[in-house]
């Protein structure tokens, strides 16, 4: 485990920047990638709430549900205004929220590595193209809350959030005008959230199944931030790297199994601190060896 000086900026030991910086050297040495796997931990600190947290439940009448039970095409299928409800309360937190400096930190390993980079997020709430990352090397495997799509499947094409749409208080209704511009704009279905619900599965069309993996097979360094592990892409992935040989450094405030496997990986390590303390540390390791290599 990584061990941090008890000092007001806890910065890395010397002997752990060295294995981080010899993993990052092996990786770009032999060609390969440094790939980013981030999830809710991540935005945590730029003030969402987890989605698993008590701000992810939801009073419909008299009864709390669930992430897990709202979070369904069930239950938009069901109660679709309810549900938009609950993901609009998501979109103004989500629109309030500013990137962190690990957000931060990770669009700057894009700029220092280029296509030798990748980041794959579990995140829908767009923190990571607000802080530089682009759509060409950013796979957000869970879907982005400021985009729609037909809930009838009239077409696969997915669309921005209506501009009229500005999210919502708790307990706060929807009104018939928010109602009209949440229509497919193609055959005038209701829209629905483009975002991977807990009854559906991973596809490549929307949630990059097949590309993740590919990219997971060309990783040589994996960088896990802020996630528990709990969906089944997240761990393909983790796995993947881990059978090829790769390395992990999993950074998270709480001990998990993705820490757990990352120390058995050559270089590999789990970080227990805050990734806004530790990502800004590792983006200017990765621009120290990059630019070693290139002199």
């Amino acid at each position: 485990m990584l061990t941090f000086f008890l000092s007001e900026a806890k910065q890395f030991c010397v002997m752990d920047r060295e294995r981080i910086k010899e993993a990052v050297r092996k990786t770009l040495s032999e060609g390969k990638k440094i790939t980013v796997l981030t999830g809710a931990g991540i935005s945590a600190e730029s003030g969402i709430p987890t989605f698993r947290g008590p701000d992810g439940f939801w009073t419909i009448g008299s009864r709390n549900y669930q992430p897990q039970e709202i979070a369904t095409f069930w239950m938009f299928k069901r109660r679709p205004y309810d549900v938009w409800s609950w993901y609009l309360y998501r979109i103004k937190l989500c629109r309030k929220a500013k990137p962190n400096r690990g957000h931060i930190a990770v669009a700057d390993m894009e700029k220092i590595l280029g296509d030798s980079f990748m980041l794959i997020t579990q995140n829908v709430d767009g923190l990571h193209l607000r802080a530089g990352n682009t759509l060409k090397r950013t796979y957000q495997i869970h879907g982005n809350i400021f985009y729609i799509r037909c809930s009838e499947e009239c077409s696969r094409e997915i669309y921005p959030l209506p501009d009229g749409i500005k999210g919502k208080d708790k307990g706060e209704e929807i009104t018939e005008e928010e109602k009209r511009l949440l229509r497919c704009p193609r055959c005038g279905a209701i829209a629905r959230p483009h975002v991977l619900w807990f009854d559906e599965s991973y596809d490549e069309k929307y949630f990059y199944w097949d590309s993740s993996l590919r990219v997971a097979r060309e990783t040589g360094l994996l960088i896990t931030v802020g996630t528990s592990g709990a969906t089944n892409l997240p761990n393909q992935i983790l796995w993947t790297v881990y059978s090829e040989g790769g390395t992990i450094i999993d950074v998270n405030i709480e001990e998990n199994p993705f820490g757990r496997i990352a120390k058995e990986t050559p270089f590999g390590m789990f970080i227990k601190e805050k990734s806004s303390k530790v990502l800004p540390e590792i983006a200017g390791i990765i621009a120290e060896v990059k630019n070693e290599l290139e002199r």
